[in-house]
């Protein structure tokens, strides 16, 4: 029983009878200005009001802005359960507007039919009401089924009006896609940025913790200044990421301007790895001013991972990294025993899987896996991007 009496109780119900009997109010004005209430057949009458209607409302669809007023009255009355299902945008395209259009027309005849319903059951449960004697003991039984039938009326003419501005004044498909391709870019960016401060984070403290740990096991004051100043430098480089970080989520104009460290930035990495402990030895041919900038900076990252996790998995065994271009690629590799005092890797954590991300969206392929007791990363990325 609830079912049957629940849509009657609820405000969505009368708020899309007032948006269905604005329709009727529209058609009535045209109705008496032209072609009148009197003079002409009823039916003929009817016809000529209702081409008129139609002429009149598809010109009204032309103005941008009536599809925006359209838009925030649908939401406002007819109440739907998302608001972005239906546009409070002026139109943009012909299709827009041929949307609208139509939009007016149903909005105005399914207004019509409602409205005439409404003012016809009210009419005949005044005349039960007012019958005389003989008929008013009908009144308790045809009166409460009369409005009944009317406000279940109402209930599926206001959805079906629902449907119809879902359908014709929401987003176009074109809308609809170029409004996911946004949310997959924000997607990628919120994905880039974690894993930027995941990388320059991570990296950061993990050399605090090795450096720390060290200068609390050796008694050599000097030692233990070198290790405070590796901490120091590693703490200022950590804090530059950071707030270059920032700067990007605050989407200000300098947050297109922000320089993120490149390939050239790598010796400075490698002899803070070598200040942790851990022997470093490099290998890089590439030119200069050769790789783009997106690939110098994704590759600085790259290299960056791969250092941490030998960092931290393998402390004090020796890195072997070579970077190289041949055959058109950029080539990565770095390599690290995994026989030391950290576990032995098996799947890789979130800074492999973003390695493996980077080198995707560069439209490159990167290996990560024990080879011979070593622990392997290899990357190769396109020097054309899309290519």
């Amino acid at each position: 029983m609830s079912k049957i009496f629940a849509p009657l109780f609820q405000a969505s119900t009368y708020a899309r009878w007032l948006h269905l009997l604005i329709g009727l109010v529209f058609a009535g004005v045209v109705l008496l200005v032209y072609p009148g209430t009197e003079g002409p057949s009823t039916t003929r009458m009817l016809a000529v009001s209702a081409v008129l209607d139609t002429v009149l409302l598809s010109a009204a669809a032309l103005v941008p802005a009536m599809r925006r007023a359209e838009g925030v009255q649908a939401r406002l009355l007819l109440m739907p359960e998302r608001e972005q299902d239906i546009g409070a945008a002026p139109s943009r395209s012909w299709g827009d507007r041929r949307r609208t259009a139509g939009w007016l027309i149903a909005r105005v005849g399914l207004g019509v039919l409602v409205g005439y319903a409404t003012l016809r059951a009210l009419d005949g449960a005044v005349r039960l009401v007012v019958a005389p004697d003989a008929y008013r003991s009908a009144v308790p039984l045809l009166v409460p089924v009369l409005l009944f039938a009317l406000l279940w009326l109402v209930v599926f003419a206001g959805r079906l009006q629902l449907a119809l501005a879902v359908r014709l004044l929401g987003p176009s498909p074109a809308e609809r896609l170029a409004e996911a391709e946004l949310r997959a870019e924000r997607l990628l960016e919120r994905n880039r940025l974690a894993r930027e401060l995941h990388d320059s984070i991570g990296h950061a403290l993990t050399v605090t913790v090795l450096q720390a740990g060290a200068a609390r096991e050796v008694a050599d004051p000097a030692f233990v200044a070198k290790a405070l100043e590796v901490i120091e430098e590693t703490g200022r480089q950590a804090m530059d990421d950071l707030e270059r970080t920032l700067v990007l989520l605050r989407e200000t104009p300098e947050g297109a301007a922000v320089e993120r460290p490149g390939i050239d930035q790598l010796p400075r990495l490698f002899e803070t790895a070598r200040a942790a402990g851990s022997p470093v030895e490099a290998w890089i041919d590439v030119p200069t001013g050769r790789l783009p900038g997106v690939l110098s900076r994704e590759s600085y990252r790259i290299v960056q991972e791969a250092v941490t996790n030998a960092l931290r998995h393998s402390p004090g065994e020796p890195i072997a990294v070579r970077i190289a271009v041949r055959d058109g690629q950029l080539e990565l590799r770095c390599v690290n025993a995994l026989t030391g005092n950290g576990s032995t890797r098996r799947g890789g954590g979130k800074g492999l899987r973003g390695v493996r991300e980077r080198a995707v969206l560069l439209g490159g392929e990167a290996e990560a896996g024990g080879r011979d007791g070593e622990w392997v990363l290899a990357v190769r990325l396109p020097l054309r991007l899309g290519a």
